[in-house]
């Protein structure tokens, strides 16, 4: 893929959660099965970096089963940050949580980070958002340096071709001056539809694209799972360990 048709994908759906960040908040105000399953498995001492944090769910779950170690969220979204902050506020945060405006797009996210190495990563519907392979492995080649030793990584990426719902929502690239080829094996265009008519970016991972992403980036995969949705299979999940 090439730098320009990276940036429009990445400006795509910088527009997209700029504009529809309250309604999509609405549609997030619980945490998927696979999350918690997930978080059964983090100590609450733990410290977290939860990147893409998106409205504060996930800190508002830690925080009410007593998570007392060190919480950062990130994302670049005002209007979900501002619904995260006011999530915390309203959950009885006095200051714990903080979170942080970053484009986990950009290279330089991580100078937006000022706390030490964490216990654990969270990286929540993110991957499938950051176009192209070079940029993943340099987006998580960067999460590697931020974990203590021992630290993980949690992520989950959509798998929505497992939906025949959302498989409608599948949309031709022509509608934002793409076409298929300038795109990569796995890329869609997907609309939205609540609150107003959006598109976004989604690429659509499979357990093997994964699996090398993991070694190109320097981890080795702990753990694979499917759950969510109504067919139980709506989101992979993965638990990564940087290879020693």
């Amino acid at each position: 893929m090439d730098t320009d048709t990276s940036q429009k994908l990445i400006d795509l759906n910088h527009l997209f959660y700029q504009t529809f960040a309250r309604p999509f908040s609405v549609t997030r105000q619980r945490l998927q099965p696979g999350v918690r399953r997930l978080l059964e498995t983090i100590p609450v001492e733990a410290s977290l970096l939860d990147l893409g944090c998106g409205n504060g769910e996930l800190w508002r779950t830690l925080a009410a089963r007593g998570q007392h170690g060190a919480y950062v969220g990130v994302d670049f979204s005002p209007g979900l940050l501002q619904a995260a902050r006011e999530l915390a506020v309203m959950s009885g945060d006095t200051g714990q949580a903080r979170f942080l405006q970053a484009d986990l797009t950009r290279p330089d996210w991580v100078a937006a980070l000022t706390s030490s190495p964490v216990d654990a990563a969270l990286a929540f519907a993110v991957l499938h958002h950051l176009p192209g392979t070079t940029r993943r492995a340099r987006f998580l080649q960067q999460v590697r340096g931020l974990l203590a030793p021992h630290g993980r990584l949690y992520h989950s990426n959509w798998q929505f071709l497992n939906s025949e719902r959302l498989r409608a929502r599948i949309q031709p690239w022509e509608l934002v001056g793409l076409t298929p080829d300038q795109v990569d094996t796995g890329d869609y265009l997907l609309d939205w539809r609540q609150g107003g008519y959006g598109l976004r970016y989604v690429h659509h991972f499979d357990q093997a694209e994964l699996e090398k992403l993991a070694q190109t980036s320097g981890f080795c995969v702990l753990d694979t799972f499917l759950s969510d949705g109504e067919c139980g299979r709506l989101s992979i999940y993965q638990t990564w360990e940087p290879f020693e």
